[in-house]
């Protein structure tokens, strides 16, 4: 993982940390740059050279002018600032060097030349802002040589004598060498905590698939065995039903019963593997499971996926499914609302879904206590969306209720087309009139 290459072959997980890192990089860059530029102003104008100070004003000038570009680029952070924002640190070294090698032929007339030695010690600092150590070392190594060429040049002026020069050099590689071992700790904790975000993206993917096998397969065996035993109960009592007219309301009672739990095995089933995520995408699954949740509770539905394509597909589908059954079941539980309204969105490079309900609202600062006691709906959501890159964010006005939006981008993964579907099951005919018969 090189900061220097492109990181877009990288999970979005891993990106998001690798750049945040650079970013607080090139932050540390520009403050100890301003540093550098204001230390060379201050000493020219206070500790101006004997000789040459007028080109030592060029220098500065144009140094000021090129720092102020650089900030002005880095600042924006992009990509190509990332990539290539270690080249400002050899302008930084080749300026300093120009005005200590200018102020130096007048040293043994001003201090000038001593003092703007000390600067170099703020370019291994520099140089330490980079998450390559390789790159640090590059610099680390070209001002501990000019600063030694630079201490010699000025000697005889000085009458400085070479223990003293050994001796400063000797705490500049020190400070170099430093900032180079430490561009390399900084390096290790980035690889091991993308590392880990990584590992730890796969996990949740590795546990969403497990988790969407096995309501498929609970869905199968429910439809398949108590769903089936349930519909033959029914066709028994419609055969009973001629020989038991005494029993009517009795059998009426029951096939009242019967049919309640058909209905809600079906709606059991479809909630926990909707075959219409596959057959109709996201919005079409979505607003199936709200309007048998809306119908359950009394609620008023709103539902919004105008700007959602038709057919359209992302390979977060499963995702955005998991998380909207997860929120509309807990609006139903908790809420106390009216109305709830879903609205779903995809775009060339975003999914976005808004879950908003009337109801008594969310203490967001109370989330984390409900985690400890086993309520971990929510915030086992908010993981798996992160981890996919995406953003959870919920929020509760003051006038109650609560809004939850769903962010997750989707990198250009967005196809149309519908999902290959599902050979339905061959019956008999005699097996397919008594299934319509049952409902």
């Amino acid at each position: 993982m090189s900061i220097a290459a492109p990181i877009s072959h990288l999970p979005a997980p891993v990106q998001k940390i690798v750049m945040a890192y650079a970013q607080r990089g090139i932050t540390l860059q520009l403050v100890v740059r301003g540093v550098l530029v204001v230390f060379i102003i201050c000493t020219l104008i206070l500790l101006p050279p004997a000789t040459g100070a007028a080109w030592c004003v060029v220098i500065a000038v144009a140094y000021t002018v090129l720092a102020l570009v650089l900030t002005g680029w880095l600042a924006r952070r992009g990509p190509t600032a990332l990539q290539w924002g270690w080249i400002g640190l050899y302008i930084d070294l080749l300026a300093l060097s120009a005005l200590c090698l200018v102020a130096g032929q007048s040293a043994d007339q001003s201090w000038t030349s001593l003092v703007l030695l000390g600067g170099f010690f703020l370019l291994p600092v520099l140089a330490a802002t980079q998450l390559r150590w390789v790159v640090c070392a590059s610099v680390v190594v070209p001002t501990v040589a000019f600063y030694l060429l630079e201490a010699i040049a000025t000697q005889h002026a000085n009458n400085e004598p070479w223990t003293s020069i050994v001796l400063r050099v000797v705490v500049l590689g020190g400070v170099g060498g430093a900032a180079v071992g430490l561009s390399r700790i900084q390096r290790s904790r980035v690889t091991a905590i993308a590392g880990l975000v990584a590992d730890r993206a796969m996990l949740l993917t590795e546990l969403t698939t497990i988790t969407a096998t096995e309501r498929s397969a609970l869905a199968e065996t429910l439809h398949d065995g108590a769903l089936q035993y349930i519909l033959a109960a029914r066709m028994d009592l419609d055969d009973l039903r001629p020989a038991a007219a005494g029993a009517e309301a009795v059998l009426d009672r029951l096939d009242q019963a019967l049919t309640q739990s058909a209905r809600l095995l079906r709606t059991t089933v479809t909630e926990l593997h909707p075959a219409v995520l596959d057959q109709a995408g996201v919005p079409g699954a979505v607003a199936t499971l709200a309007r048998s949740a809306a119908d359950r509770a009394g609620l008023n539905l709103t539902m919004d996926s105008a700007q959602w394509p038709a057919d359209a597909r992302t390979a977060h589908d499963q995702l955005l499914f998991g998380t909207a059954r997860e929120l509309v079941a807990n609006v139903v539980k908790h809420a106390h609302a009216q109305n709830l309204s879903i609205r779903l969105a995809l775009t060339a490079g975003e999914i976005e879904m808004i879950v908003h309900d009337d109801g008594v609202g969310t203490d967001v600062a109370a989330l984390s206590s409900r985690v400890g006691e086993g309520h971990i709906g929510i915030y086992a959501q908010r993981v798996k969306i992160e981890a996919a890159g995406g953003r959870f964010d919920l929020v509760t006005p003051g006038d109650g209720g609560t809004t939850i939006t769903v962010t997750i981008p989707t990198a250009g993964d967005a196809w149309t087309g519908t999902q290959p579907k599902v050979s339905p099951k061959k019956w008999s005919t005699a097996e397919q009139g008594r299934r319509s018969a049952a409902g």
